[in-house]
């Protein structure tokens, strides 16, 4: 499955347009982290486990929209963006959507 940012995919073309798809993950904080991210606030450098958090939840949210698109018939998603939202005191929402397609 293609997954891109922009609106086409050079050198394919858009043959049927599918609509919306998106994929989603809560995620909490770890107290654990927490207290590593305290002290890294206070000595400086990335903040691995929040890093590690990220990462998997962007992961977790890609599947799941392209397993929307795939149960449609697409095989790209076209135009995906990311957004986050805060849904609880220490809790927050990674959100990925993009529009589903069929190219050739």
């Amino acid at each position: 499955m293609l997954i891109t940012n922009i609106e086409t995919i050079p050198g394919k073309n858009i043959v049927k347009h599918l609509g919306l798809v998106q994929g989603s993950t809560v995620r909490s904080k770890h107290v654990g982290r927490d207290i590593m991210a305290g002290l890294k606030n206070i000595f400086g450098g990335e903040l691995r486990g929040y890093t590690e958090l990220l990462e998997d939840a962007r992961g977790e949210a890609l599947e799941r929209m392209k397993r929307q698109a795939r149960g449609m018939g697409a095989n790209a998603v076209i135009n995906v963006r990311f957004a986050t939202s805060s849904v609880a005191q220490g809790a927050a929402e990674l959100f990925v959507y993009g529009t589903a397609v069929v190219m050739e």
